[in-house]
């Protein structure tokens, strides 16, 4: 059995829209977005041109932007 690969965080630069940027997630090629109701998978992992944060950051990011813990968890 192998281990998973560990989950690799970024944030996007921020727009109009999102000031804060967004939270993605990197794991085992799948790059997926973070969202008030958890994550949602983009597809196989693309260059994306985005902030590499710490898990401590990311957990910084959600509490911040008020996304529920239990979203952040599900990845």
């Amino acid at each position: 059995m192998t281990s998973q690969e560990p989950v690799r965080y970024l944030r996007t630069e921020p727009t109009m829209a999102f000031p804060e940027g967004r939270l993605l997630a990197r794991r085992e090629r799948q790059l997926y977005v973070l969202a008030p109701d958890g994550w949602t998978h983009l597809g196989v992992d693309r260059t994306v041109t985005a902030k590499p944060l710490t898990r401590e950051e990311a957990e910084d990011w959600c509490e911040r932007e008020g996304i529920d813990w239990a979203a952040f968890e599900q990845l």
